[in-house]
């Protein structure tokens, strides 16, 4: 395999690798570990009371660091407000929209793949989409696009990679990682391995021009959940790659150059082992702060439920009207004297932004940004 970083790598192998993954007695002791800490996470979201609870406060965690890995940064301030008015608002800050456009691409393309049973190529092509907010599909083979190192890092702007630009090459690579992921028979391995695999594969065939590294982060989690062993799209797993982003790039650079697997496979199942840590803690503190704040609110606050307080941990910043919409009462005074009450045992904090109050958990969002 020949590879020139400055031209098109039209040669870029079909799955499956030739290297011996399978015997590898390091990876299959890393792949013990990887596994076992990813069931802990299942069962984990299996405690909640209500599965869907949870879900939209940890994936939004997911989508803000995913993006975070693309230098894309916005306010807690301005996405948890966004999150509490259910996205009916006009965002202003672009970097708030590619969060909420991730976390919008990944309930579509969980959605799909519950309708469809597999991963497809409308399945992917359907993320890139509500990523990109475009109708495109791969890209076309007059699209000059490279892999260049980033301004922090020495030689910046230098060409470390060319994705191939044939369309034909592209769709050929795309049918054969699709093939690859779904067809266990023919392609036996481990799903951990074989996602790390496909999330390589992905990465260097770079179908889109833009959104490839998130919708590849996507498909992860869509495929743990295809394969039973996530019962909910929710794993932590940008966290890991932020920390450890240099080392996410090289590991991907020496599979490309050298065809050398092991460091990169050996680097995702470190990812989802160490992730899977990550967020079962999340949903531990989570779990432990609802059951502190149901025990403290109910002794004072007569109205005070557990539906109440499943809802104020369902996301940081709350209106006043979803507290109403719980409750069966529309009047404004009722609910200003709900909120004081709620506010006065410091159960929620206001907040005023622009003409709006919205309530904070401060205690959620303490938990959530790792304080």
């Amino acid at each position: 395999m020949k590879f020139d970083r400055l031209q098109p790598f039209e040669d870029l192998p079909l799955l499956p690798p030739s290297a011996d993954i399978n015997n590898d007695i390091e990876i299959l002791k890393k792949l013990v570990l990887a596994s076992r800490a990813l069931a802990t996470v299942n069962g984990n979201l299996n405690r909640l009371p209500n599965p869907l609870m949870l879900i939209n406060t940890l994936s939004l965690q997911e989508a803000r660091t995913s993006t975070e890995i693309e230098n894309i940064f916005t306010t807690e301030d301005e996405l948890y407000k966004a999150v509490s008015d259910n996205n009916q608002i006009e965002v202003s800050n672009p970097a708030t929209k590619e969060v909420l456009k991730y976390r919008e691409a990944l309930w579509a393309g969980y959605k799909l793949l519950k309708e469809e049973g597999e991963i497809s190529e409308v399945l992917i092509k359907q993320i890139f989409q509500q990523i990109k907010e475009t109708a495109d599909g791969y890209r076309p083979p007059q699209s000059r696009i490279v892999i260049k190192r980033g301004q922090s890092e020495l030689r910046a702007g230098e060409v470390v990679y060319t994705p191939p630009r044939k369309s034909k090459t592209i769709q050929l690579l795309m049918d054969n990682l699709i093939e690859f992921l779904n067809d266990d028979d023919k392609y036996s391995y481990d799903p951990l391995i074989k996602m790390s695999i496909a999330h390589y594969q992905l990465e260097a065939i770079h179908p889109f021009q833009d959104g490839n590294g998130r919708t590849g982060r996507i498909l992860n989690l869509l495929y743990l959940v295809n394969k039973d062993l996530l019962s909910q799209p929710i794993l932590y797993i940008s966290k890991y790659i932020i920390l450890n982003k240099d080392d996410y790039y090289y590991n991907l650079g020496i599979v490309t150059q050298r065809n050398s697997w092991k460091h990169w496979i050996m680097y995702m199942l470190d990812a989802v082992e160490k992730t899977s840590t990550i967020t079962n803690s999340l949903i531990n503190n989570i779990l432990e702060q609802m059951d502190s704040t149901f025990d403290y609110a109910k002794n004072r606050i007569k109205w005070y439920n557990k539906e109440i307080n499943e809802m104020i941990f369902s996301q940081p910043y709350i209106k006043s009207k979803m507290i109403g919409e719980i409750l069966g009462k529309t009047s404004r005074t009722t609910l200003i004297k709900y909120m004081k009450e709620l506010v006065d045992e410091k159960i929620l904090m206001p907040k005023k932004i622009g003409v709006e109050v919205y309530y904070l958990n401060n205690d959620l969002i303490r938990i959530l940004e790792g304080n």
